[in-house]
């Protein structure tokens, strides 16, 4: 018994020694440290290394070669050895205001900064972050104002024939009042999932300060699985820990337009489980890329679902040879949406070197000739998720005004 007790006590010995160590080891080196003028400096300790690089979003973009045409990647800075085996970057000019990716390349191996916790996934791909400060960055932030509450839930889909897994975001107050609320269906991009827009997104934060400011009204966000053949994110379904891949060998398996066919059952489940106002002047939807898509065809083909669509980084586009409901007889759906249904707010934004641009110049060139009502908005930059947050930010102002 003498020596259980004394194997016992060693080994809680040794756990509280390890959480000690963690908790007060602290970091090495203070990376990155943002300076009062708002530049910033990345610093590694590696003594026996040969190179060290930083590559991120704050440098000048990288033009990059992909059979879907040319991507902004991020750029590359050398950092330079100095005492004691740390390596340093300062960046020459001030950065503007903006949430940051970055991560170290050391002789060729990315690796995550040690000094900065924070990170996100994007795909497969994990990146440490961090805020500038200031103007729009602002409602990146988690500022004091009233907080809304973000829940993970799931549904059963009879059309999917699965269980499947959503986000969804309720404002300050929902869970003390008897107030109902409109709602947005807010979807990802190609590879992304239930865990994109929250994350990299901000649209808890972003939510929460245009809301507090008085600048978007109240409302319950829906971040659901775009990927018909999968239940949930990487990790959170029954597969385990599986790689998240920017296109799953199972997507050939699913049906055309099963994603879209079977969004009617995110919404039943949502005004089952959830105090909202009914009705299409009360429901938005919109998505960045793939989401785009789905956001174009669920409202054409469903036309009294919702009065505010957006489409950002993307456009809706005929399908000749499909056979599948949702893409047939594509203009004269087009029509009944924009002309007969005329939503509120048909909602287009794009960056000017993204490289979806070509199909989307013909998009509007289509609406335009038709005589349909759109609101577009162009900034800079290409397919990235710098401007996703910007349309976010712009697109919640405008819906259910």
């Amino acid at each position: 018994m003498k020596k259980l007790f004394f194997l016992s006590a060693l080994l809680l010995m040794s756990v509280v020694t390890f959480a000690q160590q963690a908790l007060w080891g602290g970091a090495p080196v203070v990376s990155p440290e943002i300076h009062d003028d708002n530049t910033v400096t990345f610093r590694l300790k590696a003594p026996k290394a040969i190179k060290v690089q930083v590559t991120g979003d704050f440098l000048p973009a990288i033009p990059i070669e992909t059979p879907r045409g040319i991507w902004e990647g991020p750029g590359i800075a050398d950092l330079k050895e100095g005492k004691d085996g740390v390596w340093e970057y300062t960046t020459p000019e001030p950065l503007a205001p903006e949430l940051y990716m970055y991560s170290f390349i050391v002789d060729g191996l990315k690796i995550m900064d040690p000094s900065n916790v924070y990170m996100i996934r994007d795909v497969a791909t994990v990146t440490n972050v961090f805020i500038i400060g200031g103007g729009r960055a602002d409602l990146y932030k988690v500022n004091d104002v009233p907080h809304g509450t973000v829940s993970r839930m799931w549904y059963h889909s009879p059309s999917l024939n699965m269980d499947r897994r959503m986000t969804i975001y309720t404002p300050a107050g929902y869970e003390t009042s008897s107030k109902r609320y409109p709602v947005f269906y807010l979807l990802h991009g190609g590879g992304g999932d239930e865990e994109a827009w929250i994350n990299l997104g901000r649209t808890s934060q972003i939510l929460d300060n245009l809301i507090a400011q008085g600048k978007a009204e109240p409302m319950i966000v829906v971040m659901t699985n775009g990927n018909p053949w999968q239940q949930a994110a990487a990790g959170e379904s029954p597969l385990g820990f599986v790689s998240p891949t920017l296109r799953s060998p199972e997507a050939a398996k699913a049906p055309e337009g099963a994603f879209e066919m079977s969004f009617p059952e995110v919404v039943k489940f949502i005004e089952k489980n959830f105090r909202v106002k009914k009705g299409k002047k009360y429901r938005a939807i919109a998505g960045l890329s793939m989401g785009c898509g789905h956001a174009a065809n669920i409202s054409r083909y469903y036309p009294d679902m919702f009065d505010y669509v957006g489409l950002f980084s993307g456009s809706a586009s005929a399908r000749p040879n499909s056979t599948c409901p949702v893409f047939t007889d594509f203009e004269e759906k087009l029509k009944i949406q924009l002309q007969d249904k005329k939503p509120a707010l048909y909602y287009i934004a794009c960056g000017k070197t993204d490289f979806v641009q070509e199909g989307l110049k013909k998009y509007l060139k289509l609406l335009d000739e038709k005589g349909y009502k759109y609101e577009y908005f162009e900034n800079e930059g290409g397919h990235i998720w710098r401007n996703w947050r910007i349309y976010l930010t712009e697109f919640a102002p405008k819906i259910f005004k």
